[in-house]
């Protein structure tokens, strides 16, 4: 539930951004300013998170993120401009931060690898709803109340993951801590950063800034091209991105056949692929429906690619697998962060189709260097 919600929180404000900017006089794309602020403290304090976890027990802080996490969505339903928005969504983004990405490596730590892809597939599950929940409810419940209503529902979800969490703890059952960061939160960041110095971490780390900025970038506007393009309101836009979320699911819930069958390598490539042809479809495509069909290839295809990358994250460096796996979820936001902030011009002075039409070129070549570098990786 704590992802759902986190989930949801990222992604709301994509088909609120015509909305929002309407509101308080600016276009989509400035408006997008809320999505990269948002994107860059969530960003960059996983370099933060994941020596803490490791250091003092991640099930933890995640517990504690989870309740800070409703003050700042609480304080965007009251944002008086912009840029009082943006720094809300900043501060929303810092708590966030460290819920995903240390549950991930909560899961590393008490689940083995040869069983890890399919139980992270299952964790995402909460992860994709929030997604469906952000943007499709978000959207529509924009259109009922009123986009700042939105975000006291979101707090309210905080509010009641936290509590399920905090007693969790409390169970005889429940896992001891795993403190894996010897010499504590300033060795922990060492480690990080150490990361970086090794070949195939630096590739997977490389890898997902590079998929952040391409895929997230670029669906960031998707909403906004879609009430451009042809007349919708943020609802309709907003249902059209969650099916996003079912082509997860789908997914999510045929992970350990796809793994199976496809392998890692083979996961990447078609996953590559079929995120092309969303893309191209979306940037070309003269009637509403088809980006209905866009929207799941795109969600299954961004799966096959994103889960296996995290699969890979979780082993990067078991003796500190919360500040590897927090290294990795910082490196995608903060490049969601830089393609927002390169496509946002490009929208506004000529719409979505020239930032898909690119997405649609660059992420084939990107699997494909990848996959190639998926055959030298390290045992």
């Amino acid at each position: 539930m704590a992802s759902f919600v986190s989930a949801a929180t990222a992604r709301v404000a994509d088909p609120l951004l015509p909305e929002i900017g309407r509101e308080f006089g600016a276009t989509p794309g400035q408006a997008g300013l809320i999505v990269a602020a948002f994107s860059i403290s969530y960003g960059l304090l996983q370099a933060v998170y994941g020596p803490v976890g490791d250091a003092f027990g991640k099930y933890r802080l995640v517990a504690i993120a989870t309740f800070l996490s409703s003050l700042g969505v609480i304080a965007s339903a009251f944002a008086s401009s912009l840029h009082v928005l943006a720094v809300t969504r900043l501060l929303s983004g810092a708590t966030a931060a460290a819920i995903i990405p240390l549950s991930m490596a909560w899961i590393g730590d008490v689940v083995p690898y040869d069983q890890r892809q399919s139980v992270l597939a299952k964790f995402m599950s909460g992860q994709i709803l929030g997604l469906v929940f952000g943007q499709a409810f978000g959207g529509m419940l924009s259109e009922v109340m009123g986009w700042r209503q939105v975000f006291v529902v979101l707090a309210l979800l905080y509010v009641l993951a936290s509590a399920g969490l905090t007693a969790d703890m409390f169970r005889k059952d429940h896992p001891p801590p795993v403190r894996s960061g010897n010499g504590g939160v300033g060795r922990g960041v060492l480690q990080m950063l150490g990361l970086l110095a090794r070949p195939w971490p630096r590739t997977v780390i490389i890898m997902v800034f590079l998929e952040g900025a391409i895929v997230f970038g670029c669906w960031a506007y998707v909403g906004s091209e879609l009430q451009r393009r042809f007349a919708v309101g943020p609802g309709t836009a907003g249902a059209i991105l969650a099916v996003f979320g079912f082509g997860g699911l789908a997914y999510a819930l045929n992970a350990r056949t796809m793994v199976k069958r496809f392998g890692e390598r083979g996961l990447v490539i078609w996953g590559g692929v079929g995120l092309a042809v969303a893309f191209t479809l979306i940037a070309i495509t003269p009637v509403l429906w088809s980006a209905v069909v866009a929207s799941a290839i795109c969600g299954l295809s961004f799966y096959m690619l994103h889960n296996t990358l995290q699969t890979n994250a979780t082993q990067m460096a078991p003796e500190a697998r919360g500040s590897a796996v927090s290294l990795f979820a910082s490196a995608l936001f903060i490049g969601q962060t830089a393609g927002v902030a390169v496509i946002g011009p490009m929208f506004d002075r000529w719409g979505g189709q020239p930032g898909l039409i690119v997405a649609a070129i660059l992420t084939p070549l990107l699997v494909v260097w990848f996959a190639g570098r998926l055959r030298s990786r390290p045992a």
